[in-house]
């Protein structure tokens, strides 16, 4: 007898209980499912007494790419019921799919995600003739609700018919000739009895025929690999292993019912498995009927009135919906029109969720949202506790019980972080903090590495998920220090954004120095070197500075670790300033790199490959430089006067004001912001830094220009510039901004207070606007003979 197959879609209960009355019916030698192949031989340990759902997580990571899938079972996944009737059944069951780190799953994170996608226009076309919103509607009304009779012969019907018009990718027809290929071995070795064989329904026609036709057998369909399909000893296919050197493995994880919904953004099946989960249990009927009470029930819990009237109402219009739309019996979607029909009096921005596929969208009327949330459920799934865990788990377990961290819910914790335990604890917890753990939260603590905070407070938080994320975080490592600097080299690396590395840098510091592997590093060091914009790059290089040279917690003060990371930073931010364009004003990232240069420079000299000289000279030539942003020329001509070693050849800030005054007042506003972000205190006297050879600049005359260039400004011309002007004065605090207006009022021979002058009633810029309208009114009055005149 050759295979029958089933092509089934994922969650459904209709198809579920067509796989277990089959498994009864036709009592097969092997049962094959769609799932990874891997797991074959850990059977029994998925077939423990879990409470579903679980999940086979799986995971792989090379030096190119990292990846994570997840394979769901519910308790009326069609696969899982394979599974268990199968082997109830004395039938051997396997997984035939390739494993999920195979370049066939690429950018796929759930193995049973719905190929619906591919197929689009053929069930486009069967909504309209069925005169249904959705897959979801059209699904439930041609399987979910109708009689089970007859439901083998609908299901090949419909999946012939949407595959048969779609066509199918390079990762899809290279899974479907691997699980041929096991179909196959599997009639080859069944001494003439049935092999049944379930799978998702796209592939069914595909399997079907390659099974017939006896297909290639040889991997050709991705043309790559051919030795992939070879035959083991057993007579099996063999399983592929992972490339040399990858580190790939699946494992049993806890799941949710909220991971498995479509309105929280799950890829496959069925959504609202709450309600489905019902229907399984108890019958369509009973489901709608349990429906409508827990949305009236999850509602008046929240205080939304709903009368016995309004659930009245639903009643009837889903009565009405039910038989008006030629159901059989009450559909998911009759439920849900019935109560929104009934519950909701306003209008609504868009269409109903249950009409499309995907998360729900901000602003969703909150009565929707509770229906979703009723028919989503609240199951998380537990596995049984013979399961095998990752070395992880155990190691996680062993450490909070050795630093009386595991004190259980509604535990807060305060960390002295200048005492060796207090700092080993915070470690610990920030290590699980960045592998996404649940249960803690840090609410107070240092925020860099020179913030001078020396506790830490952490919150408890709902801890859901918490067993999962354990398991799932095992594939970055055994102990929890590996696994936290594997995720934070994963982060540093693949798909990182630009601001990564400062961020990374920290957390690895927060995580520990035990924790900092070679290969984090070494990421981090790359990772500098292609960054492209120096804003983030000044990040990397004040956090790491900042260690090194205040650090008085973490252990790294004058430690030789960063000093790859200091250096790398300051030569790329050079090179990167050098060839700075862009558009006109201040970029205050920007400026903040340039002062983490001159930091570096100024006061960690040794550890950079870059003199001092030549630091200085690139500053001289960008401040020269017509084509660099004004901000930035600024800043270099700071950064210069302070690195110089010898006399200047060029004039002091007060003749560069003048050269940048031609170019306009926007224009010397942002030079000067840029100077006052670098070298304030020299420029305006209130340090007693002196640059070599006693070439300090002269405040006073600083000042002078600058008074006598803005006298003489047009009024249009001030108005104009005055933003830019204020925001480059705004480098300096109060107090030296009165210092500076009692210089001025000094210069008029004014005498007066000058913080009274700081002090406007309304911003100053709307002052001078004021000022500048009354002289315009006056004007225009006077010239038509209107201005006042002497009583």
């Amino acid at each position: 007898m050759s295979a029958v197959f089933l092509g089934v879609r994922h969650h459904s209960p209709a198809c579920a209980r067509l796989v277990e009355r089959t498994v009864e019916e036709l009592r097969p030698a092997h049962v094959l499912v769609e799932g990874p192949a891997e797991m074959n031989g850990r059977l029994d340990e998925l077939l423990l007494g879990h409470a579903l759902p679980v999940a086979v997580f799986s995971h792989y990571r090379d030096g190119r790419r990292a990846a994570t899938s997840w394979a769901p079972l519910c308790d009326y996944s069609p696969e899982w019921v394979a599974l268990r009737a199968g082997r109830a059944a004395g039938a051997e069951v396997r997984f035939i799919d390739l494993p999920a780190w195979h370049p066939a799953f690429a950018e796929r994170t759930n193995r049973y995600a719905d190929a619906e996608v591919r197929y689009a226009e053929a069930t486009e076309r069967l909504c309209g003739h069925f005169a249904v919103d959705s897959p979801d509607a059209l699904w439930d009304r041609l399987f979910e609700v109708e009689p089970d009779d007859g439901i083998a012969e609908r299901l090949d019907a419909y999946f012939a018919l949407v595959r048969g018009e779609a066509q199918a990718d390079t990762g899809d027809r290279a899974r479907e000739e691997y699980m041929a290929a096991w179909v196959r071995a599997a009639v080859g070795a069944a001494g003439g009895r049935p092999v049944l064989v379930v799978t998702g329904g796209f592939h069914q026609p595909a399997l079907r025929s390659l099974t017939a036709s006896g297909g290639s057998g040889d991997g050709s369909g991705d043309g790559s690999d051919s030795q992939r399909w070879d035959v083991g000893a057993d007579g099996w296919p063999l399983v592929p292993s992972p490339p040399a050197g990858a580190d790939a493995g699946s494992f049993l994880v806890p799941y949710s019912f909220r991971q498995l919904d479509a309105f929280t953004g799950y890829q496959s099946g069925m959504p609202s498995p709450g309600y489905y989960q019902e229907v399984w249990e108890k019958g369509p009927q009973a489901a709608a009927d349990g429906l409508l009470r827990a949305v009236v029930e999850r509602l008046r819990a929240r205080r939304v009135p709903v009368s016995t009237a309004d659930l009245i109402a639903a009643r009837s219009l889903t009565e009405g919906l039910t038989a008006l739309r030629g159901h059989p019996r009450t559909a998911r979607i009759d439920v849900l029109d019935g109560l929104a029909g009934a519950l909701i009096t306003d209008d609504l921005d868009g269409p109903l969720p249950w009409t499309d596929r995907g998360p729900l969208r901000a602003g969703t009327h909150p009565a929707v949202v509770e229906m979703l949330a009723a028919c989503g459920g609240e199951r998380i799934g537990r596995l049984h506790p013979a399961t095998p865990a990752p070395p992880l788990v155990h190691d996680v377990a062993a450490q909070l019980t050795r630093l009386a961290l595991d004190g259980g819910p509604g535990r807060s914790y305060r960390l002295d972080l200048t005492d060796p335990v207090g700092l080993e604890r915070s470690r610990v917890l920030h290590r699980l903090r960045v592998l996404g753990v649940p249960g803690l939260v840090r609410t107070a603590g240092p925020e860099h590495g020179v913030d001078p905070v020396f506790t830490e407070c952490w919150e408890p938080r709902s801890s859901a998920g918490r067993e999962a994320a354990l398991a799932e975080a095992g594939a970055f490592g055994a102990s929890l220090a590996e696994a936290a600097a594997a995720a934070l080299t994963e982060r540093t690396g693949l798909g990182a954004g630009a601001d990564a590395p400062a961020g990374v840098l920290f957390d690895a510091v927060l995580c520990g120095v035990g924790g900092l592997s070679e290969r984090l590093l070494s990421e981090l060091s790359s990772r500098i070197g292609g960054l492209t914009a120096p804003g983030p790059l000044g990040e990397v290089l004040s956090t790491s500075l900042g260690l090194w040279r205040h650090d008085r917690v973490y252990g790294l003060a004058r430690g030789p670790l960063l000093a790859a990371v200091i250096d790398g930073a300051v030569r790329r931010l050079l090179w990167l300033l050098e060839g700075a364009r862009g558009p006109t004003g201040v970029d205050l990232p920007r400026l903040r790199a340039v002062a983490a240069v001159r930091d570096a420079v100024l006061y960690a000299p040794e550890l950079l490959g870059v003199a001092r000289e030549t630091a200085a000279a690139i500053a001289e030539r960008i401040s020269r430089d017509p084509a660099a942003p004004s901000d930035l020329r600024g800043a270099a001509f700071g950064l210069h006067r302070l690195l110089e070693s010898s006399s200047p050849g060029a004039g002091g800030p007060a003749e560069s004001v003048r050269e940048m005054s031609a170019a306009g007042t926007d224009a010397l506003g942002d030079w000067l912001a840029g100077l006052f972000a670098l070298a304030r205190d020299e420029v305006s006297g209130s340090s007693g830094h002196r640059t070599a050879a006693g070439s300090g600049p002269d405040p006073e005359a600083l000042i002078s220009v600058l008074d006598e260039l803005i006298c003489a400004l047009p009024e249009d011309a001030f108005l104009a510039g005055l933003p830019a002007l204020r925001q480059a004065f705004a480098f300096f605090p109060p107090r030296e901004r009165e210092r500076i207006a009692g210089r001025l009022l000094e210069r008029r021979g004014v005498h007066g207070s000058s913080r009274a002058l700081l002090r406007t009633t309304a911003d100053p810029l709307l002052i001078a606007r004021a000022g500048a309208f009354e002289q315009h009114v006056t004007e225009l009055l006077d010239s038509y003979g209107l201005g006042g005149t002497a009583a």
